[in-house]
C-alpha cells in the first residue's frame, strides 16, 4: 500500500515548479523594465525585477537568454512598429560603420545583432587585426571623435584585456572592441561562466537588415 505524501514531500515536489514560475515572472518583469526604461544591462534589470517581485533568492533569477526571450515577446506585443523601425535604423548605422572599418574584419555583436535592442541601445562591434594601434590611427585620420578605454573578455578560459573605443554616429553610440585574428577562432565570453558571444560579419548583417 502506498503511503500518503508527508508535508515535506509535497513541499519538495512543488518546489521546482514554484521556482520556475518565479524565474518566469522575474524574466517578464525584467523584460518590461528593459523595454520601457531603456536599460540594456541584464543584471541591473534582474535586480530591479527581483525587488519588485520581492524575491531575494538569487537561485530563482532567470538567465539572460530567458530575459531576451521575454523581451522579444514583449516587443512583439507592445512595441512591434517602433521596435522594428529602431532596429532597422541601428542595423543600418552598424552596416555603415562596418563598411568603413572593413579592413579590420568587423563583426556585429550584442542586442542589435540579436534583435533585442531598444531605443537607447548602442551598437557593439568586434574588430580583428594584427595591429590594434592602426584602428585608433584610422579614427584619428578620419577625424572621428572617440573615447579610448579598455575592457575585459574571456578568450576560451583566458581573461584578456583589449582596447575599447566609443564613438557616436547619427545619435547612436558605437562601442568598438579590438581583438587579434586568433581570437576570431576561439569562443569569446564576457565572463568565465557566461554565454559565448554571438557575432556576425558584414554580409550576414546585410542579410539581417533585409529581413527586418
Amino acid at each position: 500500500m502506498s503511503r500518503a505524501p508527508e508535508r515535506n514531500d509535497v513541499r519538495a515536489a512543488a518546489h521546482p515548479r514554484t521556482r520556475n514560475d518565479t524565474r518566469q515572472r522575474i524574466a517578464h518583469l525584467a523584460a518590461r523594465i528593459m523595454a520601457e526604461d531603456g536599460i540594456e544591462d541584464h543584471g541591473l534589470a534582474k535586480k530591479k525585477a527581483a525587488r519588485q517581485a520581492g524575491v531575494a533568492d538569487t537561485r530563482q533569477l532567470p538567465g539572460n537568454d530567458e530575459i531576451d526571450e521575454a523581451l522579444r515577446l514583449y516587443r512583439q506585443i507592445y512595441q512591434a512598429d517602433d521596435h522594428s523601425r529602431r532596429l532597422m535604423e541601428l542595423r543600418e548605422i552598424a552596416i555603415s560603420a562596418m563598411v568603413e572599418l572593413e579592413k579590420f574584419n568587423p563583426h556585429l555583436i550584442g542586442a542589435v545583432l540579436s534583435g533585442t535592442a531598444g531605443k537607447y541601445a548602442g551598437i557593439q562591434l568586434q574588430l580583428f587585426t594584427d595591429d590594434a594601434k592602426a584602428v585608433e590611427l584610422f579614427l584619428i585620420d578620419q577625424g572621428i571623435e572617440y573615447e579610448a578605454g579598455q575592457t575585459s573578455l574571456y578568450s576560451g578560459d583566458t581573461r584578456i584585456t583589449v582596447p575599447l573605443y566609443t564613438l557616436n554616429d547619427d545619435g547612436a553610440e558605437i562601442e568598438i572592441v579590438v581583438l587579434s585574428p586568433r581570437d576570431a577562432r576561439v569562443p569569446l565570453k564576457t565572463s568565465l561562466t557566461g554565454k559565448v558571444i554571438d557575432r556576425a560579419k558584414l554580409s550576414a548583417v546585410e542579410e539581417l537588415l533585409s529581413q527586418t
